[in-house]
């Protein structure tokens, strides 16, 4: 295993203290127990949007505090869920009497653990709402999760609930917006090579040179099928017909169209993809009126994509489009 880091029981640390160094100016970071707070938290008034999980899939979730999406983030070890006390510390670090929405990956210890956080915090008056996302398509169960996985629709949804809690929106609007999001938004991944976990030190599952995994989780978890190497015309196309299928996308909707590196994948390559993917789509009535394109959600070093679909209208575009400053994501601002 070759990483450029010091000790893998302090990679995760290490890299916090990166992460505060770089933009103090936007974020602070508390260390016990782990959490990433907007640098003007508490911000009164506002609802605060929280959310977190394991380590490893960066920026996702400390690189998207900021003004315009999260307010708080926290951090478990890699793959690793955060444990309740990091939660609830976020919690009240950002938590004003307008009360906090979680956004949960919906994997088995981050759904436990948030939901334990909750109802310490509700029972120390605070309203705080949780909220599950599931949108990967790939598989109905996985290693980690009961029901779907929570994928690259993650990213779109502290976007827009992080905006409809910056506009000043309740408590009940912006859960109802979030739920909005997860009932619109789909998401495929596969996987090229498997990612390494520093403390375990090999990678986590073997692929041949000609073999593609299709369906994979942002863990390394197993995919729909393990599928021969393909040119990415027909792989992308294989990737949009899930997509697609399933809520399903129809011709006339407008969407948003998030292709993601998985960590690995050069922008050379997921622009390629994210052409094709257009084309794809454009031929079958779907307009893609909004874009992003980049490792947004990472599996460590992973070498694959993810694409994410999801269904806009008037109220979630202009969520979107609103002002967002934060270290992976900025404009408007």
């Amino acid at each position: 295993m070759k990483k450029i880091i010091n000790d893998p029981a302090t990679v995760v640390a290490d890299s916090l203290r990166g992460l505060a160094a770089a933009h103090s100016d936007l974020l602070r970071v508390e260390y016990d127990p782990a959490h990433v707070v907007r640098a003007d938290a508490p911000v009164r008034g506002s609802v605060s949007v929280i959310s977190g999980g394991g380590s490893g899939h960066e920026p996702l979730h400390g690189g998207f505090v900021g003004p315009g999406m999260l307010h708080a983030a926290v951090p478990g070890a890699v793959f690793t869920s955060p444990t309740p006390d990091a939660v609830q510390a976020a919690i009240s670090a950002t938590t004003s009497e307008a009360g906090a929405l979680l956004i949960v990956k919906n994997y088995t210890g981050d759904v436990l653990n948030f939901e334990t956080a909750a109802e310490l915090a509700s029972a120390d008056g605070l309203d705080v709402r949780s909220v599950v996302i599931d949108d990967d398509v790939a598989v109905a169960d996985s290693t980690f999760t009961a029901g779907r996985r929570g994928v690259g629709g993650t990213v779109l949804l502290e976007k827009i609930a992080g905006a409809a809690a910056e506009r000043g929106d309740r408590l009940d609007d912006v859960e109802a917006v979030a739920r909005k999001v997860i009932g619109q938004v789909r998401s495929i991944g596969v996987a090229l090579t498997a990612p390494t976990v520093p403390h375990v030190g090999e990678p986590s599952f073997e692929l041949a040179d000609d073999e593609i995994e299709f369906g994979i989780g942002i863990h390394g978890e197993p995919g729909r099928e393990r599928i021969k190497a393909e040119p990415a015309e027909a792989l992308v196309e294989r990737m949009i017909e899930a997509v697609v299928d399933d809520l399903p996308f129809a011709s006339g909707d407008n969407v948003l169209l998030f292709t993601n590196s998985m960590g690995g994948t050069p922008l050379i390559e997921l622009y390629l993809a994210h052409g094709i993917a257009e084309r794809l789509l454009e031929r079958q009535g779907i307009t893609v009126t909004r874009r992003l394109v980049g490792p947004y959600i990472t599996s460590l070093e992973m070498q694959g994509i993810s694409v994410t679909l999801l269904r806009l209208d008037d109220e979630l575009t202009d969520l979107w489009d609103s002002p967002v400053n934060t270290p992976a994501l900025r404009w408007g601002a």
